[in-house]
């Protein structure tokens, strides 16, 4: 099957399995790496954007993380959890980059928010008009709490994907992900806690 797969218009690759590329990487790891690429680069783009604040820099970032997965031996191993890797390396990219941004004094904008969202609400908050307010009260947040938050509601990843992604226990993620929302909306509303 993996022979007659062809490259295809990247809003159709999400649905490639990821089994039949890499078997298709043992006759042509080019085009395999193609396909990866096009499967995963936008979310990628979105993910590092939002972190970073910069789309140029998540642009380089991006990129990088493309070139360390052509070096990656175990990339094309039927175990390995490619999606998994590739957030990891985005994610560990971008909080580098924003940690040395900080160093060099390059403090992150952020604008205080007196907006209350229960955590039932802020799924709807990410699609709704709150969007950018949200996404700056989570720009105060520390790199844990600001990690999971963006991979459960903006890159929209399942519990188990993101235990993947952080390689952690599936049960961390529920607890860190509680601990985040809780913060969240204290960063949000500052007043609620002393009430």
């Amino acid at each position: 099957m993996a022979a007659q797969l062809k490259l295809v218009a990247p809003e159709a690759a999400a649905s490639w399995p990821d089994e039949d590329i890499k078997v298709l990487a043992g006759e042509n790891p080019r085009l395999a790496m193609d396909m990866v690429i096009r499967k995963h680069r936008e979310r990628l783009f979105r993910h590092a954007a939002y972190i970073t604040k910069d789309q140029q820099e998540a642009y380089d970032i991006v990129q990088e993380v493309f070139i360390r997965a052509m070096r990656e031996q175990r990339f094309w191993d039927l175990e390995f959890r490619q999606k998994a890797w590739l957030y990891r390396v985005t994610s560990n990219l971008c909080f580098n980059l924003v940690r040395d941004r900080r160093r060099r004094g390059q403090i992150l904008e952020t604008v205080p928010h007196k907006e209350h969202a229960d955590a039932d609400q802020l799924r709807m908050v990410f699609e709704g008009e709150q969007r950018a307010e949200v996404l700056a009260a989570i720009d105060q947040m520390t790199p844990d709490h600001k990690e999971i938050l963006l991979l459960r509601y903006y890159d929209d990843l399942s519990y188990a994907e993101i235990a993947e992604v952080l390689d952690v226990a599936l049960g961390t993620v529920m607890s860190r992900l509680s601990r985040a929302r809780r913060r969240l909306l204290d960063v949000m509303d500052p007043g609620a806690e002393q009430a």
